[in-house]
């Protein structure tokens, strides 16, 4: 009976319990709402909402960053000394001139050679290179017909030829374009360049052909090395001297290098980054392998001799050598390996046989016979069995007194 009551009590109760819980609900919504003045559309809510209220976005101050600290400074490398500067000096009016022709490299090799010959009065360097001039394009530039008015005009001492790195192109023979290296490409190159020696031998004029240098890119090399047997032959030809400066700008595997040695064995830039032109050390170590063909052309005794105003032109002044001394050279006679004298004796050791030891020796017979004495008691190499007694042992167990050494 007394439940039945609490029963319809708890059912009165609910419609308060449920309003009090609706009005709980409403007043949770509007304390979790966005405040107005958020200028956004505040998002609906759920019962989730209700039960794990989310937090409100909030912006937080940026924690303090540490500034990062400066790198420090590399230390620059000690740039190398500047070189030395070549005292220029004037040249005479009855200076020999040296008429370098030929390609973009032929002018650098010029400005080199300038460089080398600045503190010789008597020594002019003329350059005359077209730079995009070969022997391929003679509609450009004809090198057989210019070289004869360059001769007429400049009146050199002699001639310093670098000419073939424009080349490797196609060329025109009659009506056909001839790819490079092909057989009728080939035989009219070195017709060419046999009228432009021709030309040159005319004049009577002597002459270096310097040969090409390597290049980064490989076909490049293959044909250049190519072309410098075929200037070679033509040089020696037509009476000239070829100089090959190849193995300056290669490494000990002949593979094309950009920094290499120079003129005094320091390691400096030859090339440009293209891998084609040469730089201002580069055109220096051109110049250096032909000073000395070319001071022997010119009649100087070495590269950059120092004539005097008053000398006649081109012609060095040399200091008297001292005389040699005379080298004597001390030669030990040969020997002979059979010549007994050199020990002081009269017959080879060996020629004559010793005399042999009493063959019943133990040490003969072993090494004779191959018989090897027996074994004394008692020692290790006995293996007799039953061991042999040694006499001063026999003696004790008989009862007589052993010898008294």
């Amino acid at each position: 009976m007394v439940s039945v009551q609490r029963i319809r009590q708890s059912i009165r109760r609910a419609p308060i319990l449920i309003l009090a819980l609706a009005a709980l609900v409403v007043a949770a919504a509007g304390a979790f709402r966005t405040p107005a003045f958020a200028q956004e559309e505040s998002p609906g809510w759920s019962l989730r909402d209700l039960l794990f209220p989310r937090r409100s976005e909030r912006v937080e101050p940026p924690f303090d960053v540490e500034k990062p600290m400066p790198k420090p400074k590399k230390k620059s490398k000690p740039r190398p000394p500047p070189e030395p500067e070549t005292p220029i000096v004037e040249k005479t009016n009855d200076a020999r001139v040296v008429l370098v022709v030929g390609d973009f490299l032929a002018g650098g090799l010029a400005e080199g050679l300038d460089a080398a010959f600045a503190d010789n009065p008597a020594v002019r360097i003329v350059g005359r290179a077209n730079g995009s001039s070969g022997f391929v394009r003679d509609d450009f530039y004809n090198w057989p017909d210019e070289i004869k008015s360059l001769i007429e005009t400049e009146k050199p001492a002699a001639l310093i030829v670098m000419l073939g790195s424009n080349d490797r192109q196609q060329m025109k023979i009659g009506d056909v374009r001839e790819q490079p290296r092909s057989e009728n490409w080939t035989k009219e190159y070195e017709r060419r360049i046999d009228a432009f020696g021709k030309a040159i031998q005319d004049a009577k004029v002597p002459f270096l052909w310097v040969g090409m240098p390597a290049f980064r890119a490989t076909k490049m090399n293959s044909d250049m090395l190519a072309f410098n047997d075929i200037y070679h032959s033509a040089a020696e030809k037509h009476g000239g001297e070829f100089v090959d400066v190849w193995d300056g700008f290669v490494d000990e595997n002949g593979a094309f290098v950009t920094s290499g040695p120079d003129m005094n064995g320091q390691s400096v830039r030859l090339r440009s980054d293209d891998g084609i032109n040469v730089t201002k050390a580069g055109k220096r170590k051109l110049a250096f392998y032909t000073e000395k063909p070319l001071a022997k052309i010119l009649g100087l005794a070495a590269p950059g001799s120092i004539t005097t105003l008053s000398a006649p032109a081109g012609a060095p002044v040399e200091a008297p050598k001292p005389a040699a001394a005379p080298v004597i050279v001390d030669r030990t006679a040969p020997m002979l390996l059979g010549d007994p004298s050199l020990d002081g004796g009269s017959d080879l050791l060996g020629a004559a046989q010793p005399a042999r030891a009493d063959p019943n020796l133990p040490g003969e017979k072993l090494i004779v016979e191959g018989k090897a004495p027996a074994a004394s008691p008692g020692r290790a190499d006995d293996f007799s069995w039953p061991p042999k007694t040694q006499p001063a042992t026999a003696a004790v167990e008989s009862g007589a007194t052993p010898a008294t050494p």
